[in-house]
Formats: C-alpha cells, structure tokens, sequence
C-alpha cells in the first residue's frame, strides 16, 4: 500500500529542513489559489478574461496618452501628463479599492496568522504577490508610455531613469493601495469609525464625477504655462515624484533624480512600516468588548427582541424572520451600510448635478469662476430619477454574497425562493423607499418646480422596481463570493471585474426597463403629471412581482449551485 508523504508547510523542504521564505513562494501560493479558483468554473474564467482584456485596453490606452508628448516632441505635455497624471494615478490607487474595485485577497493575510513567519517576509511576499496581477501589470505597461516620452525627449539616460522611476511609482502604488485598505479594515471596528468612514467613501464617490466634470470644463480656457508650474510642484510630493524623474533628466537637472528617488523610497519604507503595523492588528483582531441587552423573562420576548422596532407589525413566522434578518444586517453590516449611504448621497447630489448644470453645463467664466446655467425640465428630472432608481435597485445584484456561507442556513431550512426573495426586497426597501420619496420631493422643492415631484416620484419608483426585477435574477445567476477576512475591501480573484461587469448589465438593464416613463414625460406634457405617479407606483410594483415570480421558480431550482458560488474557497 502506498503511503503519501504530507505537504511541506510553507517554508519547509521535502526534507522537513526548515528553509527561509521568499517572496517567490507567496507569489506561487498566489498563482496556484488564482488556479484553484478557476478551476471548474466557466464563468469565473470568462470574468478572468474578461479582465485581461480590459486591463490590455487600459495599458493600451495609457500607453498611447503618456507616449504622446514624446511622439509630438513637446516636454511641457511631458510635464503635466508626469506630474498630473503620476498623482492621478496613486491617488487612484489610494482611494479606488476603498470605494468601487476592492483589493484582491486571494492571500489573506489571516490564514498566515499561525505561522512561525517574520514581519518582514510576510510584508514582502504580500508585496510581491500583490504585483502579479492585471492592476498592477496593466498600471506597469501604461506607464511605460513616460518611458517612451523621456527616451524621445532626452535620450537613452532620460529613459533609463525614466524606467527606474515607473517601476519605483508602480510599487509606491502597491504598497499605498495595500497599506491603507489594511488601515482602514483595523479602524472600522469601531462602529463609529465605520459610520464615519461609510459617509466619507460614499461622499467621496459622489463626487467624482462633478470632479470630472469641472476639469473638462475648465481645460477649454486652461492656463497651461500657470499648471505647468503647479505640475513641478506636484513632481516634488511623494505623488508624482518617481513619474518626473524622466522629466528632470530631460532639463538638465540631473540633481534632482536621487533626490526624488530618494522621497519616493521613503515614502514606500514608511507605508510598508504602517502596513505592517495594520496587518499584525488585523490578523490578531480584536474581541468585542460590549455589553449584552438583558432578555426580559416575559413570554415570547426573546423572539421579539429580534424584531426592530420599526417591524412592530410584522408577523412572527418565517417570513417576518427573514424581514427583521434583512433589516437587520442592512444596518449593521459595514459593506452592505455603505452601500446604502452611497445611494443616498448620489441620489442626491447628481439629479441636482444634471438638472443646474446639465450634463456639460459646468464651464470656467472670464473671472475664473464656475458657471452654471440652468437647464432643468421634466424629462430632465425623469431622466435623472431613471439614473437613481436604477442605482438604488443594483445594490441586490449581489445579495447573496454578502451572506456567503451563511446562506446555507436557508438552503437546509428549505426556505421558498420566492419567500426569500420577497423578504430581501422588503428588508431592503424599509431603508430605500423613504430614502426616494425624500429625493424626488426635495428635488421639487430644491429646483423650485413642485409640479414635477410626481414625475421624479414616478419614474424613481417605476426605475427602482425595474431595476429590482433585473437584480433579482442578476443575483441567482450572477453572485460571486466575498472573502471571508477582516478587511472589508477585501475581493476574491476575478471579482472585481465580475463587481464591475454586473453593475454595468444591471444599470443599462435596468434603466431600458423604465426608460417609457421617460419617453411618456417628454411627449405627454401636462397630462402626465397626473399620471406618473399612479402609473410609475403600479409600473414599478408590477415589475416586481413578475420579477420575483421569475426568479423565485429560479432559485428553488439553484439553491445548491448559488450556496457553492457565494461560499468563499479556502
């Protein structure tokens, strides 16, 4: 009988000799769980692909715009594309895994908890494991583009350095990204951090887009020479430093490479030490230190306690179980909390976006200051409710995820799926529909046109229910898992295209499901103002119902299948 030798621990030869760890063993280990994950999954390698090839377009891309100055023979756009577009790009590091992407936890950092491993060796292969993926690889071939520029501009030293300068920014990138996700996952322990950092991420994302819009506007009358110098100081900060080495090269000013070079590595010693610190926090985690409610001795209390108040009314049986469960975990569970205060503040802030500015109306006067001329109408306010009610619904495009291995519970219950998917809508929408009647009636109020609050109020409803009959199905056939570790931003390889891929069906979907109510505010006029409420209400609801008539048959028939997707692989 053959007997199987046991697998070396990480670390350890076939010889049982201990042998140090390099950072090439944690990018195997990375390489091999990426493998593992793919393995018998069609559609998890369709989103891996899928990723490459975005990743490919974006290099792509980047490439061409940063080669651009080099190829035009113009070192001042060498300048601002350098500085601008070096700070750019580590400051999307920085803040994108925290509010869209996430950061890829294929290695999570607690499964290394137990092992006899130095800080050091552990920061390291996470490091370089963190550099063997499409973000980082597709960020390195983009930027490779300043390398081009500074070898075009300066010559053969100009592009040497201008190639120490990308690699040294592209692990400045990696180790910023890591080290303040890995911060942020110890701090938001806290129930008050977390709230407070919910609403600083959710803010942050609304405004990137008037952000954007604001910097078209402004390129039209821009003063190249006053940015060229605002560029120079940029160079200087840790941001864009290693990105305009090429650039001083190019000048004459040889001195300031080491010097840059110097901030830079810096800058990367200081954020692996924070990094550190944060991932010794994170993998010992912290015990809770709060108090227990006392349970009453009254009968049925202790089953009433698990009922808000807020569902005083709701019965206690199954399905009110599955109500209070939903409401409860949308509050107190930091992911799916976010996501609520997201939609509340975009769902705020860009209908009032579109309808005072328009969609381009933002531009710089004479004096330097915004302008904004009005250019609100009723289909421009159902436009932007469509936007709303459609992003409001695409928050459940992955519900079952965020329950992961838990949703085994309701598979062995034998939970109906149209009861399950009814008692989700309900939990969901105790929190999203006042947030919508507060929307389409301030949005009224704000742009001084009350007539229109039933036309906002219809199309927003009508969008919602809509979107909650696409989402529906989205998240039976679609889910993907989330991993199981103390960092909240934390995605399984692949997920973050498949986060991505997902909100961008269910948005378009979505909104080409309401897109008549749209249609009926710009052709009917007067009359529809009578009209869209009622007709959005029952618009709205009716899709709902057919939505979880669908889809309840759907996932009765994948409840094995949808438990194996969500649970997260070990």
């Amino acid at each position: 009988m053959a007997v199987i030798a046991p697998t070396p621990p990480l670390g350890a030869a076939a010889d049982g000799v201990a042998r140090p760890v390099r950072s090439r063993h944690f990018v195997r280990l990375k390489l091999r769980v990426m493998g593992n994950n793919l393995r018998g999954q069609g559609w998890r390698i369709g989103l891996f692909i899928g990723g490459l090839l975005a990743g490919l377009w974006f290099a792509g891309t980047g490439f061409l715009m940063l080669a651009a100055p080099g190829l035009g023979d113009n070192p001042q756009g060498m300048l601002l594309t350098t500085g601008f577009g070096g700070a750019l790009l580590v400051l999307g590091w920085l803040l994108l895994p925290l509010v869209f992407f996430g950061v890829d936890e294929s290695l999570d950092p607690a499964r290394f908890a137990l092992l006899p491993l130095p800080r050091r060796a552990l920061v390291a292969g996470l490091l370089a494991a963190a550099l063997v993926g499409v973000p980082a690889i597709a960020t390195g071939l983009a930027t490779l583009g300043t390398v081009l520029s500074a070898l075009l501009l300066g010559g053969a030293l100009a592009g040497f350095v201008q190639l120490v300068g990308v690699a040294a920014g592209l692990v400045l990138c990696v180790v910023a990204s890591r080290a303040i996700t890995s911060a942020f996952a110890g701090m938001l322990r806290s129930r008050k951090v977390r709230d407070l950092a919910a609403v600083l991420l959710a803010v942050l994302a609304a405004l990137l887009g008037p952000l954007q819009l604001v910097v078209i506007g402004g390129l039209g009358n821009a003063d190249w020479d006053r940015l060229a110098d605002i560029a120079r100081i940029v160079g200087w900060t840790p941001l864009a430093a290693p990105y305009t080495m090429g650039f001083d090269v190019v000048e004459g000013r040889l001195w300031a490479v080491p010097v840059k070079l110097l901030i830079t590595v810096v800058t990367v010693i200081a954020l692996l030490a924070w990094w550190a610190r944060s991932l010794e926090s994170a993998m010992v985690g912290s015990a809770s230190t709060g108090t227990a409610k006392a349970v009453t001795g009254e009968p049925g209390a202790p089953v009433a306690q698990l009922f808000p108040r807020l569902l005083g009314r709701t019965p206690r049986n199954r399905y009110g179980a599955l109500v209070a469960r939903e409401t409860r975990y949308w509050w107190r569970d930091m992911r799916r909390r976010a996501n609520l205060i997201t939609v509340a503040v975009i769902g705020v802030f860009v209908p009032a976006l579109i309808n005072v500015g328009g969609f381009g109306g933002f531009a710089f006067g004479g004096d330097g200051q915004v302008d904004a001329g009005p250019t609100a109408s009723a289909t421009t306010v159902s436009l932007s409710m469509l936007f709303v009610g459609a992003l409001a619904a695409v928050t459940l495009a992955n519900q079952f995820g965020f329950d992961g291995s838990a949703y085994a519970a309701n598979v062995i219950a034998g939970v109906p799926g149209r009861l399950e998917l009814r008692a989700r809508v309900v939990g969901f929408s105790v929190y999203i529909v006042p947030m919508l009647v507060v929307i389409s009636a301030g949005l009224g109020f704000f742009l001084q046109e009350p007539g229109w609050i039933p036309i906002a109020a219809g199309t927003l409803f009508a969008a919602y229910g809509a979107g909650l009959a696409v989402n529906l199905v989205i998240s039976v056939i679609g889910a993907y898992s989330l991993p199981e570790t103390s960092n909240p931003f934390a995605l399984n390889s692949g997920a973050g295209m498949a986060k991505s891929l997902l909100a961008f069906v269910a948005m378009v979907a979505s909104a080409a499901a309401a897109v008549p109510m749209v249609v009926a505010t710009a052709l009917l006029g007067d009359v529809w103002v009578w009209l869209a409420l009622p007709v959005g209400l029952g618009y709205g609801l009716g899709a709902v119902l057919l939505g979880l008539y669908i889809t309840g048959d759907l996932l009765d028939r994948r409840m094995p299948e949808l438990l194996a997707t969500v649970t997260p692989r070990r």
